[in-house]
């Protein structure tokens, strides 16, 4: 890990891979709670962590390395289930990539458990960890993809939250709400929890 300061009041603390960050989002929010430390946000991004609201982020900074860090642990909440159409525009292109038929690609996205990494991008979106095979970016990015568009990018799966431009590839499309401002939270996906996809017909 290494801790670089923001300020005086936050460090963003830079790790290797995507799930050190998840483990150490983990490990982090556990610490806070216990009252080790006090911190405003903890946010989680694809291989860092920055902690606002720090009242001494040098004494912080100097703890880190001798902490162990475990995997992120198995959750016992329920998974959240997004149901979806299979019927993205970009569907025979995510199963030419794959070398697979095009239902196999909507086979291979339901199997899997996802948990979300870090949210970005646009209140509500959140990024997906888990798809078993990469899907490279669209070559060009569509000026408008419409909200509850379900895309994969690298080794992302995301689900748009409003209409916007974007460059994944679109495999699915779905009617679930992701971000309400007056829903309590706000955002359906939030970093650590588990998501699985459920093709629409299925029991």
């Amino acid at each position: 890990m290494r801790a670089l300061p923001v300020g005086d009041h936050a460090l963003l603390i830079e790790v290797a891979s995507g799930e050190e960050a998840q483990a150490l989002h983990a490990e982090l929010l556990r610490r806070r709670a216990t009252g080790e430390f006090t911190a405003t946000e903890i946010v989680p991004a694809a291989r860092t962590v920055l902690l606002d609201g720090l009242d001494a982020p040098s004494r912080l900074a100097g703890r880190l390395a001798s902490w162990e860090v475990p995997p992120v642990p198995a959750r016992a909440e329920d998974i959240v289930e997004i149901r979806v159409h299979y019927d993205g525009p970009d569907l025979a292109d995510v199963a030419a990539h794959w070398g697979v038929a095009e239902d196999e690609v909507a086979r291979i996205h339901a199997a899997a458990v996802f948990r979300v990494a870090f949210c970005g991008f646009a209140p509500g979106f959140g990024y997906l960890t888990g798809l078993p095979r990469e899907v490279p970016r669209r070559a060009t990015p569509r000026t408008a993809v419409p909200a509850g568009s379900v895309g994969l990018a690298g080794p992302y799966t995301g689900v748009y939250p409003r209409s916007s431009p974007g460059g994944w590839q679109l495999i699915g499309r779905t009617d679930a709400v992701l971000w309400d401002h007056t829903r309590d939270p706000a955002a359906l996906l939030r970093p650590g929890v588990r998501v699985r996809f459920i093709p629409m017909g299925a029991p």
